[in-house]
């Protein structure tokens, strides 16, 4: 009985020698960050800031859209240098979300896009590199806002979850986006 249990733990250390030696042999996948593309993504120009009278806009569809699905928000509009144009804190929305809308409205201006995309980087992609730059929020619900294929400025909502938060935005967004 002695022989058998001395060769079944022989046979058990080949068997992991052998997968151990085959994972060594599997070359490591390619960094998706290697890849260089064509073309620089997120280029829009920068065009001249965003008027009150637009921003206002902006913010009254994406307060309408909120107030419509009993969703209070705090709402953001930052002109093409990432500057406060208008900020609005609907009753009832929490206070921390305030400087969260900023935030997010910043960072999409200054980065030229969504603010999902640097959710979907960490959430998806594990680019987790992508929390170590400056200004970045890798929540969705800030929007660039382009007119005539310049960018004039972003919109940031908060206070609900994420998704609440972008479709609000998209409806601001929307006055300016076409």
């Amino acid at each position: 009985m002695l022989r058998l249990s001395t060769a079944a733990v022989l046979s058990a250390v080949v068997v992991v020698a052998s997968a151990a030696s085959a994972q060594q042999a599997t070359p490591p996948a390619a960094n998706p960050l290697d890849t260089v593309p064509d073309k620089m993504p997120f280029s829009t120009a920068y065009g001249a800031p965003i008027s009150l009278q637009r921003a206002q806009a902006a913010i009254e569809a994406a307060a309408a859209e909120a107030t419509k699905r009993g969703w209070p928000l705090n709402i953001a509009v930052v002109d093409s240098g990432a500057n406060l144009v208008v900020l609005v804190r609907m009753d009832g929305a929490q206070l921390g979300s305030i400087a969260i809308a900023e935030h997010k409205a910043r960072a999409s201006v200054k980065f030229r896009r969504p603010t999902k995309v640097f959710e979907d980087g960490v959430q998806k992609s594990g680019f987790n590199y992508v929390m170590t730059l400056d200004d970045v929020i890798a929540s969705r619900g800030g929007i660039p806002l382009v007119e005539d294929g310049k960018l004039i400025g972003a919109i940031g909502c908060s206070g609900g979850t994420g998704s609440q938060d972008e479709v609000v935005c998209a409806a601001g967004a929307g006055t300016i986006n076409k």
